[in-house]
């Protein structure tokens, strides 16, 4: 059981009750406000919040260019291995998902962050499963020492690491580390992770609190939007976001919107294909964006290639700072092996010269890099 008071102050069935009693009135006060609580949070995000989409979108809009100006983020994950020692039930990096395993060389890791670089990021995501012999603190600073000469931020999302292990790495030049909670509700995240030491529900959530302590430049966070039901994950996240914050307030947050996507699965030499039957819909998505923007003008909120073109040109104007371009969720997809087998399949294929192209006519500009050192004090 953990014991972060923040995390038992709120309990799920209590809180799934209460958004899905919110009235018309709720909303609308909430939408009055200029300081908005964690309650108002919840009414936005309530099917009671559905009629008045169009004023949120237009003050998430609002919000978003007082805080943000009118630019974008631009960022590329780098998958280095697909090594894995956790059963999930909606990865293909599971560890019962016999796929062939392989996790890049130090020369195809250079090899893989010039293919990146030569697209124009500067800001990198270093992306592996979770496996601390393959892939754990060791590999990690090697792979921070090769891409810190390349890119001016570096990202990471691997397996929670305790407190010391995070303070090595930043000491390397990691600059980010993304961790989702996958969901919050204790008992479905049992059912989804039945092996490996991803099962332990309290050292997961208690994965920003060490990196916070740790002194890191800042940290993403999310629910995979599909295991349960989006409205309460995303309430449990914000007020994950909320304490946060408040305790360790020299950091910057992200939040990440994953919706889970169909998945290829390889058993007894035959490959199937896994979707998900809970995931929300477009015009959800487009709340919860603009809740989070509403609820929060200071975060960061980040969009993956996991949507359609479509969704992405449509929301780039109503709350999202940052956009992933041309990913490749396999180790080596950009130039070392591209047809090894994909974490998850991707709906946006555009090239990030495609995208760059759709966020000027937009009206904005898009943003290489996150930030330079330069600017962090000595």
């Amino acid at each position: 059981m953990t014991s972060k008071p923040w995390f038992e102050a709120h309990d799920w069935t209590t809180v799934q009750r209460d958004i899905y009693a919110t009235t018309p009135r709720q909303v609308e006060q909430a939408l009055a406000t200029s300081r908005r609580t964690l309650d108002d949070f919840r009414a936005l995000i309530s099917p009671a919040a559905q009629p008045y989409l169009e004023p949120m979108a237009q003050l998430s809009h609002q919000l978003t260019q007082k805080r943000f100006g009118k630019t974008m983020q631009l960022y590329a994950p780098l998958y280095v291995s697909n090594e894995c020692q956790n059963i999930c039930t909606y990865c293909a990096f599971s560890l019962d998902n016999r796929i062939a395993r392989r996790t890049l060389t130090a020369e195809e890791l250079l090899r893989e962050a010039q293919a990146v670089r030569a697209l124009g990021y500067e800001h990198i995501l270093l992306v592996t499963g979770e496996a601390n012999q393959t892939v754990g603190v060791p590999y990690l600073k090697q792979a921070i020492r090769l891409l810190r000469r390349m890119f001016s931020h570096i990202s990471m999302e691997v397996q929670p690491l305790d407190q010391p292990e995070y303070e090595e790495l930043i000491s390397e030049g990691l600059n980010t580390v993304l961790v989702y909670q996958e969901t919050y509700n204790r008992s479905t995240y049992r059912n989804h992770h039945p092996k490996g030491k991803k099962s332990n529900f309290a050292y997961r959530l208690e994965t920003p609190d060490r990196l916070g302590q740790a002194g890191i430049h800042k940290i993403g966070l999310g629910a995979l939007l599909g295991l349960e039901d989006w409205r309460t994950d995303s309430f449990f996240t914000a007020a994950h976001l909320h304490y946060l914050e408040r305790t360790y307030w020299q950091t910057r947050y992200s939040v990440s919107f994953p919706r889970l996507r169909p998945i290829d699965l390889r058993q007894n030499g035959a490959i199937t294909s896994k979707s998900f039957e809970r995931c929300m819909s477009d015009r959800d998505l487009v709340q919860l964006i603009c809740a989070y923007r509403l609820f929060n003008e200071e975060v960061e909120l980040s969009l993956s290639t996991r949507e359609t073109p479509r969704f992405r040109d449509h929301v780039l104007r109503l709350g999202i700072t940052s956009l992933s371009a041309g990913s490749k969720t396999n180790p080596g997809g950009y130039v070392v092996e591209p047809q090894s087998l994909e974490q998850f399949t991707i709906s946006d294929e555009r090239s990030p010269a495609e995208i760059e192209a759709v966020i000027r006519q937009h009206g904005y500009e898009p943003v290489w890099k996150d930030w330079d050192k330069t600017f962090m004090p000595l």
